[in-house]
Protein backbone atom coordinates (compact mmCIF):
# COMPACT_ATOMS: atom_id res chain seq x y z
CA UNK A 1 0.00 0.00 0.00
CA UNK A 2 3.25 2.14 -0.28
CA UNK A 3 1.76 5.79 -1.36
CA UNK A 4 -1.42 5.05 -1.46
CA UNK A 5 -4.32 6.57 -0.23
CA UNK A 6 -6.08 4.86 2.41
CA UNK A 7 -9.59 6.36 4.16
CA UNK A 8 -10.29 5.02 7.52
CA UNK A 9 -14.03 5.43 8.57
CA UNK A 10 -13.08 4.26 12.22
CA UNK A 11 -13.76 6.08 15.44
CA UNK A 12 -12.83 4.41 18.30
CA UNK A 13 -9.63 2.84 16.97
CA UNK A 14 -9.46 5.21 13.99
CA UNK A 15 -6.15 6.42 14.96
CA UNK A 16 -4.46 3.74 15.75
CA UNK A 17 -5.76 2.16 12.58
CA UNK A 18 -4.23 5.11 10.75
CA UNK A 19 -0.93 4.42 12.22
CA UNK A 20 -0.88 0.77 11.19
CA UNK A 21 -1.73 2.12 7.79
CA UNK A 22 1.35 4.43 7.75
CA UNK A 23 3.63 1.74 8.97
CA UNK A 24 3.06 0.12 5.93
CA UNK A 25 3.68 3.11 3.98
CA UNK A 26 -0.12 3.97 3.20
CA UNK A 27 -1.23 7.46 3.34
CA UNK A 28 -4.18 7.39 6.11
CA UNK A 29 -7.38 9.73 5.56
CA UNK A 30 -8.84 9.45 8.91
CA UNK A 31 -12.54 10.27 8.53
CA UNK A 32 -14.66 9.33 11.52
CA UNK A 33 -18.18 8.28 10.31
CA UNK A 34 -19.36 7.19 13.71
CA UNK A 35 -19.77 8.47 17.15
CA UNK A 36 -20.87 6.17 20.38
CA UNK A 37 -23.09 8.29 22.73
CA UNK A 38 -24.24 6.99 26.38
CA UNK A 39 -28.07 5.70 25.86
CA UNK A 40 -27.93 4.36 29.04
CA UNK A 41 -30.52 4.93 32.17
CA UNK A 42 -29.51 3.24 35.24
CA UNK A 43 -33.16 3.69 36.59
CA UNK A 44 -34.37 1.35 33.65
CA UNK A 45 -31.44 -1.01 34.83
CA UNK A 46 -32.61 -1.04 38.10
CA UNK A 47 -36.04 -1.65 37.58
CA UNK A 48 -35.21 -4.41 35.02
CA UNK A 49 -32.98 -6.23 37.97
CA UNK A 50 -35.60 -5.85 40.12
CA UNK A 51 -38.29 -7.39 37.22
CA UNK A 52 -35.53 -9.93 36.00
CA UNK A 53 -35.15 -11.10 40.30
CA UNK A 54 -39.46 -11.52 39.82
CA UNK A 55 -39.53 -13.81 36.72
CA UNK A 56 -36.48 -14.48 35.78
CA UNK A 57 -34.86 -14.64 31.86
CA UNK A 58 -34.11 -17.95 30.12
CA UNK A 59 -30.93 -16.24 28.44
CA UNK A 60 -29.14 -13.82 27.80
CA UNK A 61 -27.30 -12.64 24.83
CA UNK A 62 -24.16 -10.16 25.15
CA UNK A 63 -23.37 -8.61 21.73
CA UNK A 64 -20.27 -6.61 22.44
CA UNK A 65 -17.38 -6.00 24.81
CA UNK A 66 -18.13 -1.72 25.34
CA UNK A 67 -21.70 -2.63 26.00
CA UNK A 68 -21.08 -5.01 28.26
CA UNK A 69 -18.76 -2.98 30.53
CA UNK A 70 -21.19 -0.07 30.47
CA UNK A 71 -23.73 -2.43 31.63
CA UNK A 72 -21.61 -3.71 35.04
CA UNK A 73 -20.89 -0.11 35.61
CA UNK A 74 -24.38 0.77 35.85
CA UNK A 75 -24.93 -1.71 38.13
CA UNK A 76 -21.71 -0.94 39.90
CA UNK A 77 -22.89 2.27 40.51
CA UNK A 78 -26.47 1.42 41.61
CA UNK A 79 -25.06 -1.49 43.98
CA UNK A 80 -26.83 -4.50 42.02
CA UNK A 81 -24.06 -5.99 40.63
CA UNK A 82 -24.47 -9.32 42.76
CA UNK A 83 -27.88 -9.29 42.11
CA UNK A 84 -27.34 -9.07 38.65
CA UNK A 85 -24.93 -11.75 38.80
CA UNK A 86 -26.51 -14.60 40.58
CA UNK A 87 -29.45 -13.59 37.83
CA UNK A 88 -27.12 -14.59 35.39
CA UNK A 89 -25.75 -17.49 37.50
CA UNK A 90 -29.22 -18.84 37.44
CA UNK A 91 -29.65 -18.14 33.45
CA UNK A 92 -27.57 -19.24 30.15
CA UNK A 93 -25.50 -16.95 28.53
CA UNK A 94 -24.72 -16.54 25.63
CA UNK A 95 -22.23 -14.31 23.70
CA UNK A 96 -21.26 -12.99 20.30
CA UNK A 97 -17.52 -12.52 20.00
CA UNK A 98 -14.42 -12.33 21.92
CA UNK A 99 -14.66 -8.78 23.44
CA UNK A 100 -18.23 -9.26 25.02
CA UNK A 101 -15.94 -12.73 26.26
CA UNK A 102 -13.86 -10.82 27.93
CA UNK A 103 -15.76 -8.63 29.46
CA UNK A 104 -18.01 -11.35 31.47
CA UNK A 105 -14.60 -13.57 32.18
CA UNK A 106 -13.44 -10.08 33.77
CA UNK A 107 -16.82 -10.49 36.13
CA UNK A 108 -16.54 -14.47 36.40
CA UNK A 109 -19.33 -15.04 34.08
CA UNK A 110 -20.12 -18.52 33.32
CA UNK A 111 -20.68 -18.45 29.34
CA UNK A 112 -22.60 -21.67 27.92
CA UNK A 113 -23.19 -19.81 24.12
CA UNK A 114 -20.83 -18.82 21.67
CA UNK A 115 -21.19 -17.55 18.34
CA UNK A 116 -18.61 -18.50 15.93
CA UNK A 117 -16.30 -16.31 13.42
CA UNK A 118 -17.67 -14.48 12.01
CA UNK A 119 -19.43 -13.81 15.08
CA UNK A 120 -22.95 -12.52 13.22
CA UNK A 121 -26.27 -12.65 14.32
CA UNK A 122 -26.64 -16.04 12.59
CA UNK A 123 -23.60 -17.47 14.43
CA UNK A 124 -25.12 -16.52 17.75
CA UNK A 125 -28.48 -17.69 16.72
CA UNK A 126 -26.95 -21.27 15.73
CA UNK A 127 -25.30 -21.61 18.81
CA UNK A 128 -28.89 -21.14 20.35
CA UNK A 129 -30.45 -23.91 18.19
CA UNK A 130 -31.56 -26.10 20.84
CA UNK A 131 -32.15 -24.15 23.33
CA UNK A 132 -36.09 -24.20 24.03
CA UNK A 133 -37.11 -20.47 24.27
CA UNK A 134 -41.19 -20.44 24.02
CA UNK A 135 -42.74 -18.65 26.34
CA UNK A 136 -39.46 -17.50 27.85
CA UNK A 137 -37.83 -14.32 28.45
CA UNK A 138 -34.68 -13.50 26.49
CA UNK A 139 -32.32 -10.50 27.33
CA UNK A 140 -30.21 -9.21 24.89
CA UNK A 141 -27.69 -6.18 25.15
CA UNK A 142 -28.07 -3.61 22.47
CA UNK A 143 -25.21 -2.87 20.59
CA UNK A 144 -25.21 0.84 18.75
CA UNK A 145 -29.14 0.16 17.25
CA UNK A 146 -31.69 -2.70 17.53
CA UNK A 147 -30.81 -5.61 16.27
CA UNK A 148 -34.14 -6.59 14.21
CA UNK A 149 -32.93 -9.66 12.89
CA UNK A 150 -31.95 -11.03 16.14
CA UNK A 151 -34.84 -9.82 18.00
CA UNK A 152 -37.38 -11.30 15.46
CA UNK A 153 -35.49 -14.78 15.34
CA UNK A 154 -36.05 -15.01 18.67
CA UNK A 155 -39.71 -14.11 19.33
CA UNK A 156 -40.70 -16.57 16.43
CA UNK A 157 -39.04 -19.34 18.42
CA UNK A 158 -41.72 -17.93 21.20
CA UNK A 159 -39.32 -15.65 23.44
CA UNK A 160 -40.40 -12.35 24.85
CA UNK A 161 -37.33 -10.10 24.02
CA UNK A 162 -36.38 -7.40 26.05
CA UNK A 163 -33.15 -5.09 25.05
CA UNK A 164 -30.80 -3.27 27.42
CA UNK A 165 -29.92 -0.25 25.47
CA UNK A 166 -26.41 1.01 26.62
CA UNK A 167 -25.15 3.28 23.83
CA UNK A 168 -26.57 4.67 20.72
CA UNK A 169 -24.63 5.26 17.24
CA UNK A 170 -25.16 8.72 15.58
CA UNK A 171 -22.65 11.15 13.80
CA UNK A 172 -19.88 12.25 15.18
CA UNK A 173 -19.86 15.86 16.39
CA UNK A 174 -17.17 17.00 13.48
CA UNK A 175 -18.59 15.71 10.04
CA UNK A 176 -16.31 18.40 7.61
CA UNK A 177 -13.74 15.10 7.00
CA UNK A 178 -16.77 13.15 5.88
CA UNK A 179 -17.69 15.86 3.49
CA UNK A 180 -13.85 15.85 2.43
CA UNK A 181 -13.89 12.47 1.91
CA UNK A 182 -16.83 12.68 -0.11
CA UNK A 183 -15.18 15.51 -2.11
CA UNK A 184 -11.78 13.57 -2.43
CA UNK A 185 -13.85 10.55 -3.50
CA UNK A 186 -15.52 12.50 -6.42
CA UNK A 187 -12.11 13.78 -7.58
CA UNK A 188 -10.85 10.29 -7.80
CA UNK A 189 -7.89 11.04 -4.77
CA UNK A 190 -8.96 8.16 -2.65
CA UNK A 191 -7.32 4.36 -3.36
CA UNK A 192 -9.02 2.74 -0.66
CA UNK A 193 -11.76 2.79 1.72
CA UNK A 194 -11.88 0.76 4.78
CA UNK A 195 -15.22 0.19 5.91
CA UNK A 196 -15.09 -1.32 9.90
CA UNK A 197 -18.98 -1.23 10.86
CA UNK A 198 -22.28 -1.40 8.97
CA UNK A 199 -23.13 2.21 10.33
CA UNK A 200 -20.47 3.90 8.92
CA UNK A 201 -21.66 3.38 4.98
CA UNK A 202 -25.26 4.71 6.19
CA UNK A 203 -23.68 7.63 7.78
CA UNK A 204 -21.45 8.79 4.74
CA UNK A 205 -24.46 8.11 2.66
CA UNK A 206 -26.54 10.32 5.07
CA UNK A 207 -23.88 13.07 4.63
CA UNK A 208 -23.94 12.95 0.77
CA UNK A 209 -27.92 13.73 0.83
CA UNK A 210 -28.82 14.32 -2.70
CA UNK A 211 -25.23 13.29 -4.16
CA UNK A 212 -25.52 9.76 -2.62
CA UNK A 213 -25.59 8.04 -5.78
CA UNK A 214 -23.09 9.78 -6.83
CA UNK A 215 -21.03 8.70 -4.21
CA UNK A 216 -22.06 5.09 -3.93
CA UNK A 217 -20.81 5.23 -7.75
CA UNK A 218 -17.36 6.68 -6.59
CA UNK A 219 -17.03 4.22 -3.87
CA UNK A 220 -17.74 1.15 -6.41
CA UNK A 221 -15.00 2.75 -8.29
CA UNK A 222 -12.74 2.46 -5.65
CA UNK A 223 -11.11 -0.54 -3.60
CA UNK A 224 -13.45 -0.74 -0.83
CA UNK A 225 -12.69 -3.08 2.11
CA UNK A 226 -14.64 -4.39 4.98
CA UNK A 227 -13.89 -5.97 8.12
CA UNK A 228 -16.52 -8.88 8.11
CA UNK A 229 -19.66 -9.88 6.64
CA UNK A 230 -22.14 -7.91 8.45
CA UNK A 231 -20.22 -4.70 6.81
CA UNK A 232 -20.01 -6.21 3.67
CA UNK A 233 -24.09 -6.89 3.58
CA UNK A 234 -24.67 -2.94 4.70
CA UNK A 235 -22.07 -2.03 1.67
CA UNK A 236 -24.01 -4.48 -0.91
CA UNK A 237 -27.69 -3.07 0.41
CA UNK A 238 -26.18 -0.08 0.06
CA UNK A 239 -25.49 -0.61 -3.77
CA UNK A 240 -21.75 -0.53 -3.08
CA UNK A 241 -19.31 -3.40 -4.75
CA UNK A 242 -17.02 -4.69 -1.92
CA UNK A 243 -13.59 -5.41 -3.08
CA UNK A 244 -12.38 -7.28 -0.38
CA UNK A 245 -13.71 -8.52 2.91
CA UNK A 246 -11.47 -9.53 5.88
CA UNK A 247 -11.11 -13.04 6.90
CA UNK A 248 -11.38 -13.76 10.06
CA UNK A 249 -13.08 -10.27 10.94
CA UNK A 250 -10.73 -8.25 12.50
CA UNK A 251 -8.10 -4.90 11.66
CA UNK A 252 -4.94 -6.84 11.26
CA UNK A 253 -6.37 -9.18 8.79
CA UNK A 254 -8.13 -6.37 6.90
CA UNK A 255 -5.25 -4.38 6.40
CA UNK A 256 -2.76 -7.89 5.23
CA UNK A 257 -5.75 -8.03 2.49
CA UNK A 258 -5.35 -4.39 2.20
CA UNK A 259 -1.62 -4.53 0.94
CA UNK A 260 -1.71 -7.44 -0.66
CA UNK A 261 -4.63 -5.97 -3.10
CA UNK A 262 -2.84 -2.54 -3.41
CA UNK A 263 0.44 -4.39 -4.30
Amino acid sequence: MKGKRIAILESRLGQELADLVARRGGVPVHAPALAEQPDLDPQAIAALVASLEQEPAKLFVFQTGVGTKALFAATDSLGLTENFLKLLSSSEVAVRGPKPTAALRARKVRIDRSAAEPFTTQEILESLGDVSLKGEKVVVQRHGSANLELDRALEARGAQVAEIPVYRWSLPADTKPLQDLIDALGRGEIDAVAVTNAEQIRNLLSIAGKNAEALKKNLSNTLVASIGPVASKALRDAGVSVALEASPPKLGALLSALDEALS
